[in-house]
């Protein structure tokens, strides 16, 4: 597998403009104040899924052939990416199934359900559920669409950082939540490609660190579990293609505690008036911990999703130590 070109985001816009609208960059007069930085939030969560993935389902999708569309795809996800997949599925007419872990957030699968997507319960987390998928793709032919090792979804997720680079050219360090990497990659290869003095910083959550490990150690770093709230960050494995491009361009990677992006999440509601999951929010969590770091920059953090369920709004909100 070879990393999307520039011109692969570029061509990636094309397609996805024609179902897609560009999402809101703006300013936050109150968080920027607060942190000490000129701060933008990166809006991913007006779109249809409520998440960025849904860029890179659409150009993937897209793209199949006819043959493909007509055996189906398979894929697995916490949620977003099971999303974004039903959602171009259904925009194309293909029929589309998503291998979700046991424990998976019920309202991201009734929303795939919604969509039209078959989604079947497989194991105790992501990589259980991805291992079920790979193997059922094999026996039944199904076109699998790995979550990270694949070029198109990331060209699809790149085009937010087109759109970022387009609005803010002056922008100095873009923060992204890594959990497959696809968002992270799309910002290496765009952002510092249009100009080569932005930082990319990603998060990863404590207690899920198998790529700031691999990317410590210079190699892949499995780890045991994945023992986070935040489901969009919850990887045992790094991949291959993502983890080579974060390894090669990334700044730096930011680790945060579950308390940290339980803050985050209050802290982007309270400060920003915006709603985020626990990955979309961990951004949030990031610039409040490196509050120093950023005093003074031009600093957009990508609020890549808005699917949390009730439950976990009301223990960000009312329990002091949730998790």
């Amino acid at each position: 597998m070879q990393p999307p070109t520039l011109q692969d985001v570029y061509r990636a816009r094309q397609v996805i403009s024609r179902y897609l609208a560009p999402t809101p960059l703006v300013r936050s007069a109150a968080m920027s104040e607060a942190l000490g930085c000129e701060l933008y939030l990166k809006l991913e969560t007006v779109l249809p899924i409520g998440a960025f993935k849904v860029r890179g389902g659409i150009n993937f999708i897209s793209q199949l052939t006819e043959e493909e569309r007509a055996r189906g795809v398979i894929t697995a996800s916490t949620g977003n990416h099971g999303q974004s997949v039903a959602y171009a599925a259904r925009t194309f007419g293909v029929k589309a199934i998503i291998g979700a872990p046991d424990g998976a957030n019920p309202d991201k699968v009734a929303a795939m359900r919604r969509l039209g997507a078959e989604v079947i319960l497989r194991g105790r987390d992501f990589d259980e559920a991805r291992e079920w998928v790979e193997e059922q793709a094999r026996l039944e032919g199904y076109r699998y669409v790995h979550p990270a090792n694949e070029p198109l979804l990331i060209a699809g997720v790149g085009t937010a950082s087109l759109e970022i680079m387009e609005a803010l050219p002056q922008v100095d360090v873009i923060i992204v939540p890594i959990g497959g990497g696809s968002g992270a990659s799309g910002h290496c290869l765009v952002a510092k490609r249009i100009s080569p003095t932005v930082k990319v910083i990603g998060v990863q959550a404590e207690k899920a660190p198998s790529v700031y490990l691999s990317w410590k150690a210079g190699r892949k770093v499995p780890t045991p579990e994945s023992a986070t709230w935040a489901e969009g960050l919850m990887t045992r494995v790094p991949f291959d293609l993502t983890l080579g491009i974060i390894r090669e361009h990334i700044d730096d990677i930011i680790l945060v505690s579950e308390e940290d992006l339980r803050q985050g999440v209050r802290f982007l509601l309270e400060v920003g008036h915006q709603l985020a999951e626990a990955a979309g929010a961990a951004p949030v969590a990031a610039a409040r911990k490196l509050k120093d770091r950023f005093r003074g920059q031009t600093v957009v953090l990508i609020v890549s999703g808005s699917n949390i369920t009730l439950d976990q709004l009301r223990r960000v909100l009312t329990d002091p130590q949730p998790w």
